[in-house]
């Protein structure tokens, strides 16, 4: 009898529901229990897990690593896949591996060059991987000057964090003045960079951000599953130009991203950002994790997820080559049960029910469109 597999994912993103039901859908006979840790009670993942605790706030990097390892130890975690807190809890990959939980992330030198962008885009210019131009910038002064720069170029400027992730803190500048406009629609990234400068002429603290051109479409993501041996055995492109989706295997986006995946050891699952700088592909963003588009590649005919894992254990799953590419798609959000506020509680006698709903079942998304 095979024994179960026993996976941890850490206060992760919503969309990992997927990323959930794929590993539960593996094509081997093996079953797979999940744990999920969350600092929101409603959190969609906690209710898709098979065990799920609320993770206590406050705690310090090392305070984090403690209380991981004790969940590690009291859930017989197989394999634990960190986002929060990643750098702190790969610096004690020999302590989770003593109490037998195998680290589905890279190590702590790889995690440590791509925390900080400015690093990350010295780095892999080193190594050949094209970048666009960038300035960090900490006051008003060196903003203007670099906002100056590229406008002189014919580009529009942007700016984000150093370190951060998913899109938070990134802003498009505009010269023209705020006014009704800004405040008619949806909310914008356009913010006029007179607002700017007064609010960081204000500020008691210097930022410190990425300023650069904005980058045209296609966006292109590429998944990387990379051995511990720095041998890449999965890189599939997805690809972005507004609402169309799709995949590619275009050595142009491929090439860079096993570069970067092979020359700095991102073991096991990353993603490689890049956009058109001009007429060819520039790097944007490197991520040290599973992307929350993962599950997509199932429109591909690949289990990801499952593979990382099997990778994880120690069972090389081989070169991954995606048996076809599928069509062209949009993305749908459907709806995902939530765990029950309060303890179900007895029914009294003679007591009338609401009539439940009708059940809906989520439609549209890819990772129900295969059976992985």
């Amino acid at each position: 009898m095979v024994s179960r597999v026993r996976v941890w994912l850490n206060r992760t993103y919503a969309e990992n529901v997927f990323f959930m039901d794929q590993l539960r859908r593996n094509p081997s006979d093996r079953a797979v229990e999940i744990h999920a840790t969350h600092g929101d009670p409603d959190s969609p993942v906690l209710a898709a897990a098979d065990t799920a605790d609320l993770e206590p706030e406050g705690l310090s990097p090392a305070a984090y690593v403690e209380y991981a390892l004790d969940q590690c130890a009291r859930r017989g975690i197989d394999v634990f896949v960190p986002r929060l807190h990643q750098a702190a809890i790969v610096a004690h990959r020999a302590e989770f591996e003593a109490a037998g939980t195998a680290l589905l992330a890279p190590p702590p030198e790889a995690v440590a060059v791509f925390r900080d962008k400015v690093i990350a885009y010295q780095a892999v210019q080193a190594i050949g991987v094209p970048t666009p131009p960038w300035w960090r910038v900490r006051d008003a002064d060196e903003l203007v000057a670099a906002v100056d720069e590229l406008e002189a170029s014919g580009h529009k400027a942007c700016f984000k964090p150093v370190s951060g992730a998913g899109g938070v803190g990134f802003r498009v500048v505009t010269r023209a003045p705020f006014s009704l406009v800004h405040l008619s629609g949806f909310p914008s990234p356009y913010v006029p960079l007179d607002l700017v400068v007064e609010a960081l002429r204000r500020a008691e603290e210097p930022v410190d951000w990425l300023v650069m051109p904005r980058l045209e479409q296609p966006e292109v993501s590429v998944d990387c599953l990379t051995g511990r041996d720095n041998r890449v055995r999965l890189a599939v492109g997805r690809t972005k130009n507004g609402r169309r989706r799709g995949f590619t295997l275009d050595e142009r986006w491929l090439e860079p991203a096993r570069r970067i995946a092979e020359g700095f050891g991102l073991h096991h699952l990353s993603n490689i950002q890049f956009r058109m700088y001009g007429e060819r592909p520039v790097l944007m963003d490197v991520n040290t994790r599973p992307a929350g588009g993962l599950h997509q590649l199932s429109l591909c005919g690949v289990n990801a997820p499952w593979a990382a894992v099997r990778l994880a254990l120690g069972e090389d799953p081989g070169e991954i080559v995606p048996p076809f590419l599928g069509q062209d798609y949009t993305v749908v959000s459907g709806p995902r049960p939530l765990r029950a506020a309060t303890p179900p509680r007895p029914v009294e006698e003679g007591e009338l029910l609401p009539v439940p709903p009708a059940p809906v079942r989520a439609v549209g998304t890819a990772a129900e469109a295969l059976p992985l």
